[in-house]
Parts: structure tokens; sequence; C-alpha cells
């Protein structure tokens, strides 16, 4: 190979499923790997090969350890991979609670997506990984500290500089030796954390790199007023509106950070007396298990005192066990449940939105991003009903959003963190947005980047890094990619299905007799059956049967 190679796996187009891959003359390096989320065709992604062989790579460099990072790992080793995994101390600690979670909640609901197949005359599918697979993903854990250079392959060697976005959170710099002349300058933004961060303090990087790759998450977005002091004025009055003497809050919530931030900040507005005292229950083992090691790092958050005042109220109680977590569902008076997954798909929250979500008492407040296609962003963009676990749910409660508890820069912060990298010898590729927000991003960098020079990569496409500029790679070279651009980020046929069902449901009864009801039954069975002798039988095709 002549130059290093740099081919984008995820959250290329999208913010999920993170994952570069960079080949040098001395091997293959993954920064990231983590799990796709979002639409039914993205999370397949999860079960499907890499496209790659992992027993070829060398070593791991992880940013951070959300799911959506670290999330494929086990897999990764399962599959043949037995290198390094570089990060930081805090991230090696984050992930021993976060990967055995996401073993167990793979394992789980692959556990009832077959009892609900063997009923339906299915057959029964794998998780993606297991408990068994996280633990040994976990011994391959190197840990790093912030700027200190180590070594991932001959000939490349890396370092971490804190992106104040996550305990441990890190931007990846990387420098390739070159023959003649000095190294190739690399530097992978990760996601980077907005000024008014409560645990953390501004991203730090370096300057001077040859190739940039940053994240455009809230790209198109400028966030006004954007302090400490709004966001907590924002929780307070959301709650107030929310308090009913027969209702509840929920908050699907990260597990890692942000609930911590929350029960820093609603546990200071009780104890100001902003809010009356309401019980807080923190609805996920993860949170509970990540809660202890932010307690253990406190010194290093910059926001630690107020987390650590906030775990002592006594108005603050975890649940653990199933029972535990059941048991909510018979708490009388109005409180607060935050529970994971913060986008909705997965986790405990998603039983308390079955018992909630129907009831005109309950408010909903989304508290961070939420991808296309997930529950939390069909919520947040007002259907009437919504489908979970195959039962449909009409939506009486009320769906709020504050987004200052974003992790995540805004346009305005993601154009001066770029502007502080300059003078950049090459090219800008922007990564981890949605098309709209890198198009925003793309705007605001006028006058800062040359436009010829700013890259949106697509799933799974390849560039060689030469001492030109960035070649896009072409014809028989190029690997076709596991999803069409126009598939990324974006509802598939399994929420259009979703939405029809419940139309039809609807249709059905607004019908004002059984009569209306059969015809119409009828002409939707025609309609099938005609679709069907034009289209020939279909099946399930490679790997249907395990979408869920």
């Amino acid at each position: 190979m002549t130059h290093p190679r740099l081919t984008f796996h995820g959250a290329a187009r999208g913010v999920t499923g993170s994952c570069f891959r960079l080949e040098t003359g001395a091997g293959q390096v993954l920064i990231d790997c983590g799990l796709f989320q979002g639409s039914k065709s993205e999370k397949e992604l999860n079960y499907r090969a890499f496209p790659f062989k992992p027993e070829k790579i060398g070593a791991v460099i992880l940013s951070h350890a959300h799911i959506d990072h670290s999330g494929l790992l086990p897999k990764l080793v399962r599959e043949g991979f037995a290198g390094a995994i570089h990060a930081t101390p805090a991230t090696t600690d984050l992930c021993g609670v976060m990967l055995p979670d996401s073993a167990h909640i793979q394992e789980f609901e692959v556990e009832q997506l077959n009892r609900r197949s063997a009923r339906r005359g299915r057959a029964a599918v794998e998780p993606i990984y297991t408990g068994a697979d996280a633990a040994a993903c976990l011994d391959l854990f190197r840990p790093e500290p912030y700027g200190r250079w180590f070594t991932a392959l001959p000939g490349v060697r890396a370092r971490f500089w804190n992106a104040g976005h996550l305990l441990g959170s890190a931007s990846v710099e990387v420098e390739l030796a070159r023959p003649e002349g000095a190294p190739m300058r690399i530097l992978v933004s990760a996601d980077i954390g907005p000024d008014y961060k409560l645990l953390h303090p501004d991203p730090e990087a370096p300057s001077g790199i040859d190739y940039l790759i940053c994240e455009s998450t809230y790209g198109d977005t400028d966030r006004e007023d954007a302090t400490a002091e709004r966001r907590r004025a924002l929780l307070r009055d959301e709650v107030k509106a929310a308090i009913n003497p027969d209702g509840v809050l929920l908050i699907p919530s990260f597990a890692v950070e942000r609930a911590q931030e929350l029960i820093a900040d609603l546990s200071q507005l009780m104890a100001e007396g902003a809010l009356p005292q309401i019980p807080i229950h923190v609805d996920s083992p993860m949170a509970t298990k990540a809660t202890k090691v932010f307690a253990d790092h406190s010194r290093e958050l910059e926001g630690g005192g107020a987390l650590m005042r906030g775990l002592r109220s006594n108005t603050l109680h975890f649940t653990e066990t199933v029972e535990q977590s059941m048991a909510l569902d018979r708490v009388r008076g109005f409180h607060i449940v935050i529970a994971a997954s913060g986008m909705c798909e997965a986790g405990r929250i998603r039983h308390r939105l079955k018992n909630w979500l129907w009831r005109d008492e309950a408010t909903v407040l989304l508290v961070g991003y939420q991808a296309e296609g997930t529950l939390g962003r069909i919520l947040h963009d007002g259907a009437a009903s919504v489908r979970i676990q195959g039962e449909e749910f009409t939506v009486r409660a009320r769906i709020r959003s504050i987004d200052l508890y974003s992790g995540h820069a805004d346009g305005p912060e993601l154009a001066e963190w770029i502007k502080a990298r300059l003078p950049l010898t090459h090219d800008l590729f922007l990564v981890h947005g949605e098309p709209e927000a890198m198009a925003g991003l793309s705007a605001r960098l006028a006058g800062i980047v040359d436009p010829a020079h700013v890259l949106t990569p697509a799933l799974d496409e390849s560039f060689d890094l030469t001492d030109a500029g960035a070649v896009r790679l072409a014809g028989p070279e190029a690997a076709q990619p596991r999803l069409a651009p126009e598939q990324v980020a974006r509802l598939d046929w399994h929420n259009d299905v979703s939405a029809l069902m419940l139309d039809i449901n609807d249709a059905l009864a607004a019908k004002p007799d059984e009569k209306t009801r059969d015809t119409l039954i009828r002409r939707l069975r025609r309609a099938l059956e005609e679709g069907e002798a034009q289209t020939g039988p279909s099946g399930h095709g490679p790997g249907g049967a395990r979408r869920h």
C-alpha cells in the first residue's frame, strides 16, 4: 500500500455506529467500534459480518465509552480480534459497566424475541454477543492517560486529548511515521462537548493537522443562552408543569453521564427551594453502577461536588432488581423516573412508557439527541400512537424536550473548535451527523476551510491519504456500501409498516359497524393478494428474521 487508507464504517452521514479503519504498511487500526441505532435497517448492520476481517485488526483506539462508539467491541473480539484496546482510564472503567450491560440487553431482548417468534413459527436467533464475549473484550483494555503518546502499531503512535463530552472522553491524535520528513498527523475529534457542560472542562486538541475528522451532530444548531443557569431554569419549569398528584415525569436518559447530570441539577433545584421535594427514582442498574464510577472519579470532574451532594439527597432512590423496577408501576403520588435508554430503544424506559404513555397524567421529557428511526424521535415528532414490542399504545402523555443537556457542541462551537485546529494541510472529513447537520456546519465553515476540502464520506467509503490530499477510492477497489446513503439516518420500511398498521387500526375503529369494517378488511386483503401476484412470493432475506 503506497498511502495510508481511511475507511468510514460507521457514523457516516448518520450519528451511530462510529467506526473508522486506518490501514498502514504496519497493519490496521480501528478508531472506535460502535453499535448502530435507529431504524431496523441500520440496527441490522450489528448482526451482519464486519466489512473487514477482525483478526487482521492490530489495535483499537477507543475515544469514549458511549455504546455508539464502543458497543460492537465484544463482537469484534468474539470474531477474532486479539489486539490491545487503548482507552483512557475512566473510559476503561465505564466500559467495565457498559459493555456487560449491553450484552445483558442483547441476551434479554433476543430471549423475548425468540419467545414471540416461537409462537409465530419463526426460527430462533442469537444475540449480537454475550456476557462472556464482553468479559473477554474487557481483558484487552489498556488504559492510557491524556497527553501521553502510546504505540498502537510500529510506526503508528497516538495520544488522547480531553474532548469535554463524557467522563474519560477523548479526541484522538494519530501520527504515522513516513520514510522521509515529518510524520503525517491525523486528528479524530470523536464527540466534542459544549462549552456549558456540567461536569467537564472545555475540549482541548492540537493545531497544525494534516487530516481532520470532525463530528457534526448539531452542526446546524445554534443554542442561544446555553448556560448552566438557563439549563436548570428550563428543567425547573418542565418539572413544575409536569406535576400531577396522580402522575409521573419520565425522563429517558443515557445511563452514563446524562443521568448523573440530571441527579445533580434536580437535587440542586430542590435544595434551593426552586422545586418541592420530589422522589427521584433512577431505574437503571447500569446508571447505578456508572454513578459509582463517577463518584470514584469525582475529583476529575468540574461539577463533582454538585454531583456528590445530589447523591447524598434523601429524595434519590436507585432500583436495581427487576422486582424493584416493576414496583415503580405501583408508586403513588407524583414522582420522577430517570430510566435508560436515552432514545427509548431498549432497557427499562420502554416498560415505563408502556405503563404511562397512554395516560394524560404523565409527561415524557426528552433530554438528548433522538436519532431518526428511534422511538424517542418518533415521540418527539408528535406521533399520535406508537408500537412498543409489538403492542400499540395511544400517546396521551405530554411529550416535551430540553436540548441543553446534550453532550455535543452546537454549530458555532464546532466551527470555533475546527478553527482552533488550523492550519489544516489537507482535508476535513465531517462525520457523526445527519445530512442537514453536516450541510449546516459546512456553511458555517465558509471562510475558515476551503469548501473543496470539506468531505462528507458515505458508509464504507474509503480514501487514500496522500501528500497532496485525500483521494476517494473508485472502481474495483471501492467496496459496496452495506447501506445506500439514502437509507442511513432515515425511516425505513419497518417504520412504514408500523405506521400503516396503526393507521389501519384507526380506520377500522372509525367505521360505524361490522359490515363496513369487513368491507375494508376485504379490500386490504385484495390489495395484498394483487401485490403478491405482481412481485412473487417474498421471504425474510438474509438476516431478516433477526431484526428486532
